[in-house]
This record gives C-alpha cells, sequence and structure tokens, in this order.
C-alpha cells in the first residue's frame, strides 16, 4: 500500500511537471492566438489634443494599485513556477519587476502546495523583488475543494505576498488532457476564503473574459480586483488541445464544427471592460474595486486603451515571457511605455489619472 501510494505521487508530479514545461514551450512556440476573435482594442481612437499644453518629458506614468504606489499601470501577469527550470524565469521575471517597479504575479502554486521540492522556484521572486507587489495564485478547482489555513499560510508565507490571485480556467480544465472540470462550490469556497484571509483577493479568467454579472457575484463573495483576461490573447483551450493530440492523436472529444467555436471561446479584453465599467457606474458602491485588463495586451496604445476603458492597469503574459525568451525584455517594456507616453502626450494627459478621463472614439 505504502509503495503504490508513493507511485501514484510520483506519476502525478511528474504530470504537473510535464504540464508546466510543455505550457511554457507552447506559449512560446505553439498557434495558441486566437483565430476568429481579436481583443477589440482596434475598434477604438484616442481624441486627439492638438494644444496639449504639455511637456513630453514630464508625463508621469506613476499610479496606485490596492493603496500603493506603482511607477506604471503595468503588472508582469501570472506564468509559471513549480518545477527547477520555473526558477530561473521567475527570478529573471522578478528581476524586472523591481528593476521597473511594477508588480508581479507568480503562475499556479498547487505545485508547492502538493510537494516542497519546488517551492524554492516561487519564493525566488520575493527574493529578487523585495519591494515591489508580489501575487501568490492558486486555481478555481483548488478553491472548490476548500484550502486549509496551512495551504493558504503557505502560499502566502513563501512569497510574503501583498495578495493572492485566483484563476478562473474552466474552458481550460475542460480541453485539459487531466483536466479537473468540478467547478461547484467554488463561489462558496471563495467566500470563505476572502473572509478570512489577511490580503486581498484578485480573481482573474485565463483568455476567456468576465461578464458583468459573474463580476457581480464575485464582488459580492468579497473580491477586491477583477483581472478580465479576455478573448484576444491565448487560448488556453488551443494550449491544452495541443497537449491533447500529442498525447492521444486526432481530438474526437467535440464535432468539428463545435471544437472550431470551443477554441475561440470567450469575450473580448475591451468589451470585458466595457460591461465590467457600466456595472460600476450602475452600482456606485462599487466604485473601489479595481479593474486590471489582460488578455491580448502587447503594446503600450493597448494599455492606454485599457485606462481610457476603466482598468486601474494593463497585465501581460505571453508577450512578456516571449520577450524574456528572445532576451529582450527590458527594452519591450521600456518601448510599451513610451508608447503610452507619445498617447498621452498626443490626448493631453499629463498624469494617468488624466488618461482615465479621456474620450475613446468608436471607429465606424
Amino acid at each position: 500500500m505504502i509503495n503504490r501510494k508513493m507511485s501514484e505521487s510520483s506519476y502525478d508530479n511528474n504530470i504537473t511537471i510535464e504540464r508546466k514545461h510543455s505550457h511554457v514551450e507552447i506559449c512560446l512556440h505553439g498557434d495558441v492566438a486566437f483565430n476568429r476573435k481579436t481583443t477589440g482594442f482596434e475598434r477604438f481612437d484616442f481624441q486627439h489634443d492638438a494644444l496639449p499644453e504639455l511637456c513630453f518629458s514630464d508625463i508621469d506614468l506613476s499610479t496606485t494599485f490596492l493603496g500603493r504606489k506603482i511607477a506604471a499601470p503595468l503588472m508582469i501577469s501570472s506564468m509559471t513556477g513549480g518545477y527547477s527550470e520555473a526558477a530561473i524565469l521567475n527570478q529573471q521575471l522578478a528581476e524586472t519587476a523591481e528593476h521597473f517597479r511594477i508588480p508581479l504575479g507568480v503562475g499556479s502554486m498547487r505545485q508547492a502546495l502538493e510537494n516542497s521540492s519546488y517551492r524554492e522556484s516561487f519564493a525566488i521572486v520575493r527574493k529578487y523583488a523585495p519591494s515591489v507587489q508580489i501575487f501568490a495564485n492558486i486555481g478555481a478547482p483548488e478553491i472548490a475543494k476548500g484550502l486549509t489555513d496551512k495551504e493558504i499560510n503557505t502560499m502566502l508565507e513563501l512569497l510574503q505576498a501583498d495578495g493572492l490571485i485566483v484563476h478562473l480556467n474552466a474552458a481550460q480544465e475542460l480541453f485539459q488532457p487531466e483536466g479537473n472540470t468540478d467547478f461547484r462550490h467554488v463561489l462558496h469556497q471563495l467566500s470563505a476564503l476572502t473572509a478570512k484571509i489577511p490580503v486581498p483577493v484578485i480573481v482573474k479568467e485565463v483568455g476567456c473574459g468576465i461578464s458583468p454579472s459573474a463580476a457581480l457575484r464575485l464582488i459580492e463573495a468579497g473580491v477586491k480586483v477583477i483581472d478580465v483576461a479576455g478573448a484576444g490573447g491565448i487560448s488556453w483551450q488551443k494550449v491544452e488541445e495541443i497537449r491533447y493530440t500529442r498525447q492521444f492523436g486526432h481530438d474526437s472529444r467535440f464535432s468539428t464544427p463545435a471544437l472550431e467555436e470551443l477554441l475561440n471561446w470567450g469575450i473580448p479584453t475591451a468589451q470585458c471592460l466595457l460591461d465590467i465599467g457600466a456595472l460600476k457606474q450602475e452600482h456606485p458602491e462599487l466604485k473601489d474595486i479595481e479593474i486590471i485588463a489582460s488578455g491580448g495586451i502587447q503594446s503600450g496604445a493597448d494599455i492606454a486603451k485599457s485606462l481610457a476603458l476603466g482598468a486601474q492597469l494593463a497585465a501581460s503574459a505571453r508577450h512578456i515571457l516571449k520577450a524574456l525568451h528572445e532576451g529582450v525584455l527590458e527594452k519591450t517594456i521600456e518601448t510599451w511605455f513610451n508608447d503610452l507616453r507619445a498617447i498621452m502626450f498626443l490626448s493631453g494627459s499629463a498624469s494617468i489619472e488624466q488618461l482615465r478621463n479621456k474620450r475613446l472614439i468608436i471607429k465606424q
């Protein structure tokens, strides 16, 4: 009996490590973008200000997030952790976050709860990013089962975390070869979690977006930040579909027409921001709820439009990861910030707060 349990534990651990390895590899090299949907940002333009009455060099990108000042409205979104090579990636991401003084989220910490061997791949981020906001991360299926106080404390203490991200990934789990599609009790357990956890809870999708009705239920459960993570960036269904076909060949789980629909399932990022922004206007008591725009963010222009559509900041994962892989991460972020400053200059926005109040024109 003992040997069988040890064997099962080792098998499960190997699956988890393989999954985390392949996620990074597929995101870097696979065709995982939506091909029938975009983020929706291309639908909008800023109104040009011919009299900006400001000096470009004086433009201030700093803002606040969860009560803390950050140098720019960008977050390095959750990516990886839980295997030896992930420690190197997380160290580099942490160094970049510290350099730019912007927040950082780690990947799912389920592996850290199940196996202490790879906890250093998460803990390393605080070592190299001592002064910025860092966010722990766990998935909805783990929330649904209920986290113990010990598990919660393990995640938070490993990172000296400033908050906990809970990721909603129903579509990903549906396509994942070893996916967990039991999402019962997520909201109930989430309410219990927010009531006792000492840090704010952020809930994010992973690429299918969050509707206003879902956002309202999350807020009522005590969530402080909604990360919309809309369609238009990575389709995690496609990531898992690639893994599935590598293991089993042709995917016969779904009909061909439905498969195409499901692989492109989700609400575009810009639409999520519009809809949740409207929800906040309808409910003034929600004014302190903060919104993160993610899902296809790949330029400073996307960041600027996100802010004008109601986001507190934007977040990026895949494009950050690719830039890191290509050795141009700092250059990429500097370019995005220059994009953002250019749009602020041409729209007459000296600060991020002024940019949030600028009018966007819907293209005809």
